[in-house]
């Protein structure tokens, strides 16, 4: 008698970056990282269709098209009526686009998207894996109670997930998260490499087909890397990056990848008992307010994508106690830092290597914009000779190895924001070309490091 029952049958997976292998072996040859791989059981089954559970999908036959033949409309975009996410996104969610949201844990994801699906006018299915009715419901009663067009599933396995999409045919779908989602076509666990690949695949399909946006959250690895393999981060249309400390109320929204709009964009919250405040203007939150003047401390005119943002750099320049000088930044390259500091002891003639540097940038927030360099300068002489700069004063300029000031791009934007916040002057580049002569505020050109050292200290 034939016996018809197949093997169980497994693989090995790197869980790092997803390669996939025959044996198990100690190191991972695509990443090089040790002790990654595991062995996850695999089914060769029939793919189930996202539409059917009854049998296997049925593939039809693409056929090749001249690109001059295909016509484009354009898509219109849904407004999730959260401004900051809409910019980010590049104008809303795209139909039929797949958005994969990550973050550290209780950062506010689950919070972030219930919170959409709340105040979005359209039709939104909230699929939880990791929380009841009753809990989703108690934060809905502090965020946004009494909303009309949210539906809640918790449910874990995709198979069932449809069948309530195919009831309920919603406009938006979130699922949270995509770790926890299983399928029947795949026997291993869920959050395997395997599951997350399948059920990533099988809600791709579901976007593509129905033209129904999807956002995803996922978990993040300890290194910041979102969990799972690689290629998820592939197959999505969008990943945002939701991070910030859990010791301070603020939160900022970027996108790591968008191929419908800019990876430059920025989103600001702040955490609240309520849910997440948006902030509109990010300057006010990024300067401290203080009273007296303190040395240390100098304002830069820097941006984020399309939004100007005024930000705060403080420094601390003290003697060496143990010898060995500390050098240390927080929001910033510490390798630039290294840079600048040798700059102003070479042409500048500051001598900084027996002393401890210490940077921050205020608000939490991190900047690889070149045009902060100037304001860096600044702080660093200020702490060192003690003397505080002009609070209505603030700097726009990279710094180049041989102590010159170079200019920086879009530097009209900057020179506005700064006037319509309030300040008097602030200092660029001698080389910057200037849409108009006049402005509102006094324009300082240098053209080397000394002079900016003899413009503010004398």
């Amino acid at each position: 008698m034939r016996n018809d029952m197949s093997k169980t049958k497994t693989t090995f997976f790197c869980q790092n970056c997803g390669s996939q292998f025959a044996k198990w072996q100690g190191q991972c040859t695509a990443c090089k990282e040790w002790n990654t791989i595991v062995e996850e059981v695999v089914q060769k089954a029939e793919k189930v269709s996202w539409q059917t559970t009854d049998g296997p999908t049925v593939n039809r036959l693409a056929k090749p098209v001249k690109i001059s033949k295909i016509t484009t409309a354009s898509e219109t975009r849904l407004q999730t009526n959260n401004n900051e996410l809409n910019r980010v996104l590049g104008g809303g969610l795209v139909p039929g686009s797949l958005t994969l949201l990550g973050g550290e844990p209780g950062i506010g994801k689950s919070t972030l998207m219930l919170q959409v699906a709340l105040q979005m006018p359209y039709k939104t299915l909230y699929v939880s894996g990791e929380e009841s009715p009753q809990q989703l419901k108690m934060r809905a009663d502090r965020i946004h109670p009494n909303s009309e067009s949210c539906f809640i599933l918790t449910e874990t396995n995709t198979q069932n997930i449809f069948k309530s999409i195919a009831e309920l045919e919603p406009d938006i779908l979130i699922i949270d998260s995509i770790q926890t989602l299983h399928t029947d076509a795949i026997e291993s666990s869920a959050g395997s490499i395997s599951q997350i690949r399948e059920t990533a695949t099988e809600l791709i399909r579901f976007a593509k087909e129905t033209a129904t946006p999807v956002i995803l959250i996922g978990h993040i690895t300890k290194d910041g890397n979102i969990a799972g393999p690689k290629v998820l981060e592939h197959m999505v249309d969008t990943v945002l990056q939701f991070e910030g400390d859990r010791n301070h109320i603020y939160r900022i929204l970027r996108a790591n990848k968008n191929r419908f709009g800019s990876t430059n964009e920025l989103g600001l919250y702040e955490m609240q008992d309520n849910g997440l405040r948006e902030v509109s203007n990010p300057s006010e939150v990024l300067i401290s307010k203080f009273e007296e003047d303190l040395s240390g401390t100098a304002i830069s005119a820097t941006l984020e994508g399309m939004r100007p943002l005024m930000i705060e750099i403080q420094a601390l320049v003290s003697t060496a106690v143990y010898g060995t000088p500390q050098r240390s930044a927080t929001g910033y390259n510490a390798k630039r830092l290294n840079m600048i500091l040798a700059v102003l002891e070479k042409r500048v003639g500051f001598k900084l290597g027996a002393k401890d540097v210490f940077l921050n940038i205020t608000g939490g927030i991190t900047v690889d914009d070149p045009a902060i360099d100037l304001a860096v300068v600044a702080a660093v002489l200020s702490s060192n000779i003690d003397i505080a700069i002009d609070k209505r004063m603030c700097f726009a300029a990279e710094i180049g190895l041989a102590g010159e000031v170079r200019p920086v791009t879009r530097v009209d934007q900057r020179i506005m924001e700064a006037e319509k916040l309030g300040f008097s002057s602030i200092v660029i580049s001698k080389y910057c070309k200037l849409r108009k002569q006049n402005y509102g505020i006094a324009v300082i050109k240098v053209a080397k490091v000394h002079d900016l050292v003899q413009h503010l200290f004398g």
